[in-house]
């Protein structure tokens, strides 16, 4: 069953004790236990160690058990083999520990049904008691603060970070990979210091999404950089989201195991589904997250929050010394869509009264080495454009790398801090490494990127997330209510597969608009009702055995006269029999023949993961080679509907293309979420839907073909057949 995160405050005294019990101490300086003593010499609160058989280690006295301990321990660090995790925990929860680490692997992600069972009793005392379990296979936690590193690694900069002043520790960090998690802390020999770092391992208890609820709580905390691979139920992490988006802390996700083998490596690590990549970058976004490409891109962009603060704008300006400088964030600007607004008539004159001649005032300015190079005039420039209300910013590509460049830091670290806005230093250099990046990293008031890409995508990323914030998307039922109920019993039948007459039928109930049709047994009834409708028509083969009817011979169009429509029938069927003599043939269906327009797929299947997943793309029998497309957990809302079709690569053709009428965008969204809808209604009776195409011209909108497979014929065929065509 999905629950919701845990509320942040029950995991404090887990990840931010102020004592620690390690149960596993050996005297092999080696061991486990070993190497979280040494890691927590610092640790400003109590620490434990449990060892029945010394009376002391390490200098700090050993006690028998968990229950001989003064206390009842916020943390307890289960530093043992497998086997000896379960008694173990349940003495936690026997003496009220606050939680327990348990860095033993070997559970539900070998695949063996004996450990499997072990982690699934451990998660079930964790949710019975309320001792909150992190693991197990997780390497630990470092809460900066209390100076806590819970972790058997080593050399990773913890001192760094924790002599660091609190308002630099801003960024809270969370990872399903341990290793790569804590890898993460070296980032502070460049200057990017954290709150915390927690990593979840195969997350039986705690998983990433209750870690975000945490940090979202957490006032050390104002950016939450989120490492994924997958969990079994990923619609957690929205709720996590929206959560720290409500209170102000924009969470910054990167997604791994993105393809088949990504998928499977998942799987063998933490025992975790991949789920659909699409359907979590839409769920990211909807709920207020940002959704990155890589893991250095995680890190770039979420210490990038961790400086930014909040835009008083738009738009962005560029001081280079570098006319090449200048063309590279040119390009940048233009293909993150970040605007760059010229300088006003006061601004141009302060910029042109100091660049030489062969320099440039306009945005992107070449202000030349001459005015970088002088720090008076430098001072002047910056201060001009960081008065103009149309920047959020200023961009100051940094070419080279030389000693003479800390003072002009030092002023512009000044300067970004008097006016409230970030100077951004693209490194263009990026493999060099200072003098210069360590004291623009260590500067409060400037950012450090690494490309001037990035740079311009993190400005989009920084500017969107603030624009989101406090929009809600969410909003009420459209469909009929009772429609569910309506319909119920036609996908009652297991095995089953509604074709194109039954499943428009279905669909229609919900609102979705779909094309008049009669339905013929034979060429004389086929006659009759072409003599009774408009011309052209179309003629479909009627079978619930054939969803893919051009492969077969089943569709002929623009029919335009009675004979030709008697005609075409008796061919039709002697076809369609010789080319799938086992399909059941009810006759065919005449439609009238909907004017050329924009061709759109709307669909909907049932991830393991996520449940129903509803999918919008560019239609018609090219779907497949077009692979354009975005997916979303349904149900989803006309607005977040209207933001799936704005991230389809072939958006413009929405706005019209030679003789196509422009889309009526917000008409396609409401069917759209009318689709979502019925998929979430029924998601344990359907195993995929497809409607293709909508035919989308104008205002005009209309669903020609659609196919529904039920759970039943599903399990039956091993695998879903769709994409009617």
């Amino acid at each position: 069953m999905t629950r919701d995160p845990y509320p942040g405050q029950s995991l404090r005294r887990l990840f931010n004790p102020k004592s620690i019990a390690i149960v596993g101490v050996s005297s092999r300086e080696t061991s486990f236990g070993a190497r979280f003593v040494a890691n927590l010499y610092a640790f400003t609160g109590t620490l434990y160690l449990i060892n029945p058989k010394r009376d002391e280690l390490y200098g700090r006295r050993c006690y028998p058990s968990l229950s001989s301990l003064p206390e009842a321990p916020d943390c307890v660090v289960i530093a043992t083999d497998l086997k000896q995790v379960e008694p173990i925990f349940e003495e936690c929860i026997a003496v009220g520990a606050g939680g327990a680490v348990v860095i033993a692997s070997g559970f539900a992600e070998t695949g063996d049904a004996e450990t499997a069972a072990i982690q699934t009793r451990l998660a079930a005392r964790a949710a019975e008691s309320g001792v909150r379990l992190n693991g197990p296979n997780t390497i630990g936690f470092v809460a900066y603060e209390s100076r806590c590193a819970a972790t058997f690694l080593s050399d990773l900069a913890f001192e760094r970070c924790w002599d660091r002043p609190r308002e630099l520790r801003r960024i809270g960090f969370i990872s399903q990979s341990g290793a790569l998690g804590l890898a993460a802390s070296q980032a502070a020999q460049r200057g990017v210091y954290f709150s915390s770092i927690l990593t979840c391992g195969n997350s039986a208890d705690v998983n990433l999404a209750d870690c975000i609820a945490y940090l979202a709580s957490d006032e050390d905390t104002a950016v939450i950089g989120c490492l994924l691979e997958g969990m079994p139920h990923p619609r957690q992490i929205e709720t996590a989201i929206r959560g720290a988006t409500e209170a102000g802390k924009p969470v910054v996700l990167y997604k791994m195991a993105k393809g088949e083998e990504g998928a499977r490596a998942a799987a063998s690590h933490t025992g975790n589904l991949a789920g659909s990549e699409d359907a979590y970058r839409t769920m990211v976004e909807r709920a207020g997250g940002v959704f990155v490409e890589s893991y250095e891109e995680l890190l770039e962009v979420t210490a990038f929050f961790g400086k930014a603060g909040t835009p008083a704008a738009n738009g962005t300006v560029v001081i280079a010394t570098s006319g090449g400088a200048a063309i590279m964030a040119a390009d940048a600007a233009e293909l993150a869509s970040v605007p760059l607004p010229q300088p006003n008539a006061e601004v141009s004159a302060t910029l042109a009264a100091r660049i030489p001649e062969f320099g440039s005032a306009r945005n992107p300015c070449d202000v030349t080495a001459q005015v970088i190079n002088d720090m008076e005039s430098l001072e002047v420039c910056i201060r001009s454009v960081m008065g103009q209300a149309e920047y959020n910013s200023v961009i100051v590509p940094h070419v080279l790398a030389y000693e003479t460049s800390l003072p002009r830091i030092a002023l512009m670290d000044q300067i970004a801090g008097e006016a409230g806005k970030p100077i951004i230093v693209p490194w263009l250099t990026a493999w060099l490494e200072g003098p210069g990046s360590l004291e623009v990293e260590e500067a409060r008031h400037l950012i450090l990127t690494r490309s001037m890409n990035l740079t311009f995508k993190a400005i989009r990323m920084w500017t969107d997330w603030h624009a989101r914030r406090g929009r809600s998307t969410q909003s009420g039922r459209i469909s009929d209510p009772d429609a569910a109920a309506r319909v119920a019993p036609d996908l009652a039948a297991a095995g089953r597969t509604l074709a194109e007459r039954d499943a428009k039928r279905v669909l229609s109930a919900y609102g979705v608009p779909v094309v008049t049709e009669e339905r013929a047994r034979t060429a004389e009834e086929a006659r009759a009702i072409a003599e009774r409708l408009a011309m052209p028509l179309v003629m479909k083969i009627d079978s619930p055995d054939l969803p893919h009817k051009t492969e077969v011979g089943g569709i002929a169009l623009d029919l335009s006269t009675p004979d030709a429509v008697e005609s075409a029938f008796t061919q039709m069927m002697e076809r369609v029999a010789a080319a799938a003599p086992s399909a059941r043939l009810d006759g065919v269906l005449l439609q009238p023949m909907i004017p050329k327009g924009v061709e759109i797929v709307v669909g909907a299947t049932v991830d393991a993961a996520f449940g129903p997943i509803v999918v919008v793309g560019l239609g018609g029998v090219l779907v497949e080679l077009l692979k354009d497309s975005v997916a979303a957990p349904a149900p989803v809302t006309p607005g977040e509907a209207r933001d799936m079709l704005g991230r389809l690569r072939g958006r413009a053709i929405l706005e019209g293309f030679r003789d196509l009428p422009a889309v009526n965008v917000e008409r396609l969204a409401d069917i759209v979420a009318r689709v979502s809808e019925f998929a979430a209604d029924h998601a344990g009776a359907i195993a995929e839907l497809d409607v293709n195409p909508l035919i989308c011209r104008g205002t005009d909108i209309i669903a020609v073909d659609a196919l529904i497979v039920t759970a039943g014929a599903a399990e039956v065929s091993g695998e879903a057949q769709v994409e009617p065509a």
